[in-house]
């Protein structure tokens, strides 16, 4: 009998050395790729206020740019190796596919087929968003369901062209569809109204409200309508064929999440490296071993948290009360404060 569990511990073990070296090999092509180049290449949207968006200096700011920031100082310890790339909706996944970029952040919505049939893995959430309408208040419309008839300026090749059919199909109304690819050209449709309605995620509603009504109307001339229609996670996206560097994705935005949970921010996280706190030590490295374990630094966390902040301050900053957008933090606050924003342990 001895022997038989001899034989089976023994099998056992050989079993789980070769998954693990299984797991070594296939590891690596696109994280190779960006340590050769010096930078991490993120695809980014064309423009959005709060998410995406190149200031006068040329120098990228967002939400959703703070993601490929964290990545980069978790794998360079320098926020700032990054090269952005904008891309349309319609071009997005392909420059994805065809490793023309190595990450998206251009908010793109997690779907079933986006994640299976596309040879692609969206790797965590950064913002809950839902669909909505952006009116004139000149329209006199209040509800989604008094826009029997209207036309409704829409981005192609996106989950908001197809929520739109279903939302009007369901709730038995008409309307004319104006599909524009690039999202200045749908801000300018519809601001010089070719359209009725502006149709796209709520996040990206409040955006171009807050930064692209083009004078002398102003912010308070339009409103966006109480109807969520959607539901709208974004989350940064990588290739099938490398679970490295998808790792490093999920784990720089998670400890961006757990920093804030743990009251780890760009201010605190020297004195926290101090903390007898076992948990405060295993995330900023000074238990060693989570960065051995996604092939990084073991002061991963603290980079991030150092150069870019946790996830509270960058929401703050960037779409938050710190910012022009305003936008509460709803879903997207901490599990603890009843939000949706929870991240695995970092242990």
């Amino acid at each position: 009998m001895r022997d038989i569990v001899r034989a089976t511990v023994t099998g056992m073990t050989a079993l789980l050395a070769a998954v693990v070296g299984t797991g070594d090999a296939s590891a690596g092509p696109v994280l190779d790729a960006v340590k050769a180049r010096g930078a991490v290449v993120c695809g980014t949207g064309t423009g959005t206020a709060g998410y995406m968006l190149a200031d006068s200096q040329g120098k990228w700011r967002g939400l959703s740019v703070d993601v490929c920031r964290a990545v980069a100082a978790a794998i360079f310890g320098d926020a700032e190796k990054v090269k952005y790339q904008p891309l349309t909706s319609q071009q997005r996944f392909t420059a994805l596919q065809s490793s023309e970029v190595d990450m998206l952040v251009g908010n793109a919505t997690w779907t079933l087929t986006r994640d299976t049939a596309l040879g692609l893995d969206f790797v965590g959430v950064y913002y809950y968003d839902g669909q909505s309408f952006l009116v004139p208040k000149k329209l006199g419309v209040k509800s989604a369901k008094e826009l029997n008839g209207a036309t409704v300026c829409v981005a192609p090749g996106t989950t908001t062209e197809l929520n739109l059919a279903d939302y009007f199909r369901t709730n038995k109304m008409t309307f004319k569809p104006v599909v524009i690819e690039k999202i200045d050209e749908i801000r300018a449709a519809f601001f010089a109204g070719r359209c009725d309605v502006y149709t796209t995620d709520a996040s990206s509603l409040a955006a171009t409200r807050a930064s692209n009504v083009p004078p002398p109307r102003t912010f308070d001339d339009f409103l966006i309508l109480p109807e969520v229609i959607s539901k709208e996670p974004l989350g940064p996206v990588v290739r099938h064929g490398d679970n490295q560097f998808a790792d490093i994705v999920r784990w720089s935005l998670y400890a961006m999440i757990e920093a804030e949970e743990y009251g780890i921010s760009s201010t605190t996280v020297d004195e926290m490296m101090k903390s007898d706190n076992p948990t405060i030590k295993r995330i900023l490295g000074t238990t060693p071993g989570m960065g051995k374990s996604l092939g990084v630094d073991e002061k991963w966390v603290y980079n991030i948290i150092k150069q870019v902040g946790n996830y509270g301050e960058s929401f703050d900053r960037n779409v938050g009360m710190g910012s022009a957008l305003k936008i509460e933090r709803g879903l997207n606050r901490l599990w603890t404060q009843g939000g949706l924003q929870y991240a695995p342990p970092i242990r």
